[in-house]
């Protein structure tokens, strides 16, 4: 099993929350683990031991040049053993990235395909191409999304969160799977509000409604997801946003990634200013990791 370490929650201050009466926490889980950090130690979790349990060897997974989760998935499987295999969508442009270069440092095989092949990587054919080329492998979706990742960050939710005193939940959402396991594992309970990090990303409602509905039969109705906090789109930054991004570290030590929680708490401070949270309550950020040590090493 991968390591864990327990995160602290440190309370955000300032004149925003301060004038609007409200409390701000975040929830510091990008501190769980040097390199398979946030969420995607709870996203990975169940699917790495299915992946044991199946007697699999190699685990292969999808993502962009700048993928949290390339980067967690290949760190995660060196740490347990595994061998790992990375399809990147788009050219191999030298230099590597961090993210890359990481992924390649710590073992993960990567496999560059065009944008056009990308859009079929559910398709049967693209996976069996895929086992030819490389062998047999267990099989994770882009961004770690599926029942299992589901099941994980549901038992997150009980156990790490629910303890916590708070009214809303604020959380990145890229591709569903995060939020809908804490939906779940909150059972109906707080409001939970996400802040999707790509843009047009309406869909992301229909994708988190089919994410819970394959883990539970349960319907939730506690939950929205803010789509107008994207900044041009994945992996997309403004001054204003890199600015936040430093004050943030400046004036509460709280580090922030430009893709995912700086996103977020961009649309946290926005919704304090128009008063979407109630006077006097309490609202929790889960950061959900996406930082890169300075020299990792292994």
């Amino acid at each position: 099993m991968l390591k864990y370490f327990d995160t602290p929650v440190l309370e955000i201050k300032g004149e925003t929350v301060e004038k609007c009466g409200i409390r701000l926490f975040v929830k510091r889980e990008d501190l769980n683990h040097p390199f398979v950090s946030g969420n995607k130690w709870w996203k990975l979790k169940y699917n790495l031991e299915e992946a044991k349990k199946l007697g699999n060897e190699t685990i292969l997974t999808f993502g962009g040049a700048f993928s949290n989760h390339i980067y967690a998935t290949a760190a995660a499987a060196k740490e347990l053993g595994f061998k790992s295999a990375g399809v990147i969508r788009g050219e191999r442009i030298l230099p590597l990235n961090q993210t890359l270069s990481f992924a390649e440092e710590t073992g993960m095989k990567l496999h560059f395909v065009s944008r056009t092949d990308y859009r079929t990587k559910s398709e049967e054919f693209f996976i069996e191409k895929l086992r030819a080329s490389i062998g047999d492998f267990y099989l994770i979706p882009e961004g770690g999304s599926n029942s299992l990742a589901v099941k994980g960050c549901a038992e997150f939710a009980r156990k790490k969160l629910s303890p916590i005193e708070f009214d809303y939940l604020c959380l990145p959402v890229g591709t569903g799977g995060t939020m809908a396991g804490i939906i779940a594992g909150l059972e109906g309970k707080k409001n939970i509000v996400g802040f999707s990090v790509l843009k047009n990303g309406d869909f992301l409602k229909d994708e988190v409604r089919r994410l819970l509905l394959e883990f539970s039969p349960r319907e939730y109705s506690n939950w929205h997801i803010q789509a107008d906090y994207h900044f041009g789109g994945y992996a997309k930054q403004t001054p204003d946003l890199m600015q936040l991004a430093l004050e943030m570290k400046q004036l509460n030590n709280l580090p922030l990634d430009p893709i995912y929680t700086a996103k977020t708490t961009a649309g946290i401070f926005d919704l304090i200013e128009k008063k979407y949270f109630n006077r006097g309550s309490t609202v929790l950020m889960l950061h959900t990791g996406g930082l890169r040590p300075a020299s990792p090493e292994y």
